[in-house]
């Protein structure tokens, strides 16, 4: 790893009324945290099932959870991002995995689901953008990563920087009526949100855009190990010879760290090979995921302070990265059809 000019991966504010349409959105509809949201889950995950997502890795994860198996099999949609109640600060353990509508027509956008690995029950949540006047539509993104802090959500936008979603402003779409709308339909029809069926919302609120073609947002992480929370982000490069860069912001409340609507990262570090597709920085240690497509088992490339790269055996498919801070683990999501799960290493 070397270090590099951080300035590419400058953000700054861009709101554009996206608090002000979550609230007109939510006058409608009832609000609900997360523990309403958990507390009536409707999908069930499997702990430490049979599964073909580590088929040639060596040692086996230390813990795992997998998708029913709808979800597992979906041609639909794909799991890219993760993180943890630990990124936030929180000492529970509840996961998020986003996933992108992968057809190239009909456009759903992107989805989290929130799992708790207590019950094993999880559900998904469909992310929205509202405008002022109540209107509202789903966000076109590839969510290749998220990250959960102070009660936020961040969304990684490849080419535009961050998505930010408000964890205390899910909106419930049966408020009152029976049912949860129309599978079919996204938006406002005859004066009815309807929300292609899903029972829960989460409203964008806030944005962090970066100047065109400077970086690209990949992937996202939380690192509390240092003396200020940092969140990172870093690029997938898949060029033959290449690398991409990640880099580290400091995190003020809810937000980055910024002067005058403007955050500039703190630093900024090329990558130890290409095709990253997660990193995290944890007590020192960078952890980088690095994938091969879906015939060839990935690596988990661990660099040291000022010591060299190792590879680490991992699965096909791995994306994202986290860490359950209390537990000394690092957590990734697996992507590919019939071999997703949500798994461990020891850090």
């Amino acid at each position: 790893m070397r270090s590099v000019d951080p300035a590419p991966f400058t953000l700054r504010r861009a709101t554009g009324g996206l608090a002000e349409g979550a609230e007109a959105l939510g006058r409608d509809l009832d609000r609900a945290d997360l523990a309403a949201v958990l507390a009536g889950a409707n999908r069930k995950a499997a702990r430490k099932a049979r599964t073909g997502a580590f088929a040639g890795m060596k040692p086996r994860p230390a813990d795992w959870y997998t998708f029913d198996a709808a979800d597992d099999d979906t041609a639909d949609w794909y799991p890219q991002g993760v993180t943890c109640a630990s990124d936030g600060g929180y000492d529970s353990p509840a996961f998020a995995v986003s996933w992108y509508w992968r057809p190239a027509s009909g456009e759903r956008g992107a989805r989290v689901s929130f799992l708790d690995p207590g019950s094993l029950r999880y559900r998904h949540v469909l992310l929205v953008t509202a405008e002022p006047d109540g209107s509202f539509g789903p966000v076109p993104v590839h969510a290749g990563g998220i990250a959960w802090y102070a009660g936020h959500l961040f969304v990684a936008d490849t080419a535009h920087g961050l998505r930010v979603f408000d964890l205390a402003r899910f909106l419930d779409m049966k408020t009152g009526r029976g049912d949860a709308g129309d599978p079919e339909k996204i938006g406002r029809h005859g004066g009815e949100p309807h929300a292609f069926g899903y029972r829960y919302i989460l409203p964008q609120v806030d944005a962090w855009a970066a100047d065109e073609g400077a970086a690209r947002f990949s992937y996202l992480a939380v690192d509390r190990s240092g003396e200020r929370d940092l969140l990172l982000s870093g690029e997938y490069v898949k060029e033959k010879g290449r690398t991409g860069r990640v880099a580290r912001w400091a995190l003020d409340g809810a937000a980055l760290a910024e002067s005058g609507g403007t955050a500039v990262p703190i630093d900024a570090h090329t990558a130890p090979d290409g095709e990253i597709q997660g990193a995290l920085s944890h007590a020192g240690t960078w952890y980088f995921s690095r994938g091969r497509g879906g015939s060839g088992n990935g690596s988990l490339i661990v660099v040291p302070d000022g010591e060299e790269p190792a590879a680490r055996s991992y699965p096909v498919g791995p994306e994202d990265l986290t860490c359950w801070r209390e537990q000394g683990t690092l957590w990734s999501v697996t992507e590919f059809r019939g071999r997703r799960s949500v798994f461990a290493v020891p850090l």
